[in-house]
């Protein structure tokens, strides 16, 4: 069965269609929006999937609407969007990398951001605002400063990785020493902020999430063929007319844009930017970066923890960071040991 099929438009246009990639960001869209409908309904109130669907339509009794549209869409929204920003930060950065542990979870990017948080709780005493910015800001700074050190006459993926793992150590370092400066209850907040979760979740979370996806995820999706080019080298990418390092530079801008923000909305979320791109890949059996097989697989990953996580241990008793924590740290050992006998480490 042939999963490559050229499309040619009226105007002459051919496009190439992968179908098995297609029908896998089908899949796994149909997943994420089913795991959806099901984690609205579920809580101290459940409410069952059909109702569920009838009140986003409008349809529902004034209770539920107020349950679904006010309490449980926005940590929903939060959730895929979170998802889809990591996976398609982490395709990214392993895609530029060319290296599958080049992820924000070990680059450093989360700790950065945790950083950032911390600083505002223990120094500042910052407010649910003020501690969103300030992850924001340390996720920034660190992928700037990652980026500065691993320059040299351009980013090369190992230096890029290697680096990153030794910011990471620094960064994580500071967060300890933060941690013994600061008060019981300052300690209580960050260590809850450090687990990832999407408990609490509201509306101001999912607007400044949307407006950033809507503006990066096209372009990122658009630069998917130089990205293509870019995983053969960067004298043939130069030779077919890509500027490696702009290109390289605005996506990796783009990627720590995504991952800072998706960790100051829900907490820094472990191992969902490393294994997203990594499961999709699987999937679709397809080379290059498949930026949106990862992102689908990203939203679906966290939407389907947070529902584990309540379905076992009951509402807002185990964060979703901790079930994506423990999934996706089996995955990593079961990583590294391929990447060894392969000879790639």
């Amino acid at each position: 069965m042939k999963t490559n099929r050229a499309i040619r438009t009226p105007g002459g246009l051919s496009v190439r269609l992968d179908v098995r990639a297609l029908t896998v960001v089908l899949l796994l869209l149909a997943a994420a929006l089913a795991a959806s409908v099901v984690l609205i309904g579920t809580g101290d109130f459940p409410i069952p999937a059909g109702d569920v669907l009838k009140t986003l339509l409008g349809d529902g009794n004034a209770g539920q609407e107020f349950i679904v549209n006010e309490l449980r869409l926005p940590r929903v929204l939060v959730g895929l969007l979170v998802g889809a920003s990591l996976g398609l930060g982490g395709a990214l950065f392993q895609a530029v990398s060319r290296n599958p542990l080049g992820s924000p979870d070990i680059l450093g990017l989360g700790q950065g951001a945790t950083a950032g948080a911390l600083v505002v709780i223990v120094v500042f005493s910052g407010n649910a605002a003020e501690v969103t910015a300030g992850a924001l800001v340390g996720g920034l700074v660190t992928g700037a400063a990652i980026y500065l050190l691993a320059w040299k006459q351009g980013v090369h993926g190992y230096r890029l990785v290697l680096v990153g793992v030794g910011v990471s150590a620094i960064v994580t370092a500071v967060n300890g020493y933060l941690l013994t400066k600061s008060t019981i209850t300052e300690a209580s907040q960050a260590v809850v902020w450090m687990t990832g979760s999407l408990s609490g979740r509201d509306w101001d979370q999912v607007w400044p999430l949307l407006w950033l996806c809507v503006v990066l995820v096209p372009y990122v999706l658009g630069s998917a063929r130089a990205l293509r080019m870019m995983e053969m080298g960067d004298d043939v990418s130069n030779a077919l007319g890509v500027r490696v390092e702009r290109t390289r530079g605005l996506l990796l801008v783009a990627a720590v844009l995504l991952t800072a923000t998706a960790t100051a909305a829900a907490g820094p979320v472990s191992f969902v930017a490393l294994t997203a791109p990594q499961l999709a890949r699987r999937l679709t059996r397809s080379p290059g970066p498949n930026l949106l097989p990862s992102l689908c697989m990203g939203a679906a990953l966290l939407v389907t923890a947070d529902w584990v996580s309540q379905q076992v241990f009951g509402a807002d008793q185990m964060p979703v960071g901790v079930v994506t924590g423990v999934l996706g740290g089996v995955y990593l050992l079961w990583l590294l040991v391929t990447e060894r006998k392969a000879g790639r480490i």
